[in-house]
């Protein structure tokens, strides 16, 4: 954070007393005006609600240029890192600033590796569920358990305490999700296996049995790692801004990270591709590509209330960066999975294909975004639907730990206490009970 030559000036149509802010620069993206002795200086407090044009922290993690349709983990293209690397590599990189050499990479897949198991009474936490609970409501409370089985590394003042707690919560969320999937359709657990890559192994624990060996197939295997790339950090949205106000007061990260999932779980954050995997689902219960026009025209008359999920995004201005390579990967696994001519594949196809071509979308940039494939691809590989979000959980803990150590790490943190323009009442007497 540089300071710039310019300073900001504050100025009252009444005559009242202005006060002046330094204007602070970062590496690239817009400036911020530093306005923490406002209140000091005239008494005021700013209203940005939805916090638009507030910068709640300084951070080196992620850049987003929504207009150029640019994102950035610590300096590096997604569009590189998804294709040159995989997830571990990038997760190394987002908690460590840089990305690791031969032998840092392998000391750090092994190590991820050796904690993925979880403790044994987790289970017996997991059996107070319904079998029905939606599993992001599993997911919040198994990961909020975490901090009772170990507590051993939780003094946040620590930094070796905190590097620990990462470790183990990127290593144990795929255990966890795994979990919180057999238990709901009544299948054993299935243990991690240390001889299997990162994704390799969650696939393993999703979908294998006792009755026979599971195979990983590396088409599917490389596209949900793609997946986890694509989602593992994305600058200061709603629930990484969750993780750094429940951390900052001093909670242990477990409880932080449960908090980032429960704000994950809302349909305008994390549960985007499970809405938009089923606006797809009516659509073809209601007639599928025959009744594509009359669909579409509901979605460009205002008054229908009917909504295009899956485009579109508000952050990106322009393309959403990660859309591309989720689309190369969308059609890879449905070629691999034979799937090319399942009747909801090809409504997905027919409507992308109009949302490209036609000028009422194009003209919005409604493009299809990274949630509208990655929802086709989950469930072409046999993940529910119900379990998209949690998916989502998994790959963002890597942002969410590295934001939350980020934050503790700084000089200049503090409790998170947003103001308000109060707008009730003034002080009053309670009146007796006769004369209400």
């Amino acid at each position: 954070m540089k300071l710039s030559d310019k300073k900001a000036t504050l100025t009252f149509s009444d005559g009242s007393q202005g006060a002046e802010f330094p204007v602070y620069e970062g590496t690239i993206g817009p400036s911020v005006v530093d306005i923490r002795k406002l209140y000091a200086q005239t008494g005021m407090f700013t209203l940005d609600p939805g916090f638009m044009s507030t910068a709640a922290c300084s951070s080196s993690i992620t850049y987003i240029d929504g207009d150029k349709g640019e994102l950035l983990y610590r300096g590096y293209p997604i569009e590189q890192l998804a294709v040159k690397c995989d997830f571990l590599e990038t997760s190394y990189l987002i908690l460590n600033g840089e990305l690791p050499n031969a032998k840092q990479k392998a000391d750090f897949e092994h190590l991820v590796t050796h904690h993925t198991m979880v403790n044994e009474q987790l289970q017996f936490f997991l059996r107070g569920f319904r079998r029905d609970a939606h599993p992001m409501a599993v997911l919040t409370g198994l990961v909020g358990a975490l901090s009772a089985f170990y507590h051993d590394s939780i003094d946040i003042t620590q930094p070796k305490h905190r590097e620990i707690s990462a470790i183990r919560l990127i290593a144990k969320m795929p255990t966890l999700v795994a979990m919180a999937y057999k238990y709901s359709v009544g299948q054993p657990y299935v243990y991690p296996k240390n001889d299997l890559s990162y994704t390799g192994n969650f696939l393993r624990m999703m979908f294998a049995t006792p009755c026979e060996e599971y195979v990983v197939n590396p088409v599917i295997e490389r596209a949900l790692d793609r997946i986890f790339i694509l989602h593992a950090d994305h600058e200061q949205n709603a629930s990484t801004s969750t993780v750094r106000l429940c951390g900052s007061s001093g909670t242990n990260p477990f409880a932080a990270i449960a908090a980032g999932v429960a704000c994950l779980w809302g349909p305008a954050h994390g549960g985007a591709n499970e809405a938009a995997l089923q606006m797809l689902e009516d659509l073809l219960a209601a007639g599928g590509v025959d009744k594509l026009g009359e669909f579409v025209a509901k979605v460009k008359d205002k008054d229908s209330g009917v909504r295009l999920m899956g485009f579109g995004h508000r952050v990106y201005k322009n393309y959403d960066p990660r859309a591309k390579l989720m689309q190369e990967t969308c059609r890879e696994v449905l070629e691999a999975m034979g799937l090319q001519d399942d009747p909801l594949f090809k409504l997905a196809m027919a409507l992308e294909k109009i949302a490209l071509e036609d000028d009422y979308f194009v003209q919005r940039k409604l493009y299809p975004n990274v949630d509208f494939y990655s929802g086709i691809v989950q469930r072409a590989i046999g993940i529910p639907t119900q379990l998209f979000t949690a998916i989502f959980a998994l790959a963002r803990t890597v942002g969410w730990i590295a934001q939350w150590d980020e934050m503790i790490s700084d000089p200049d943190y503090k409790i998170g206490r947003p103001r308000q323009l109060f707008t009730g009442s003034p002080a009053r007497d309670v009146p007796d009970l006769g004369k209400r």
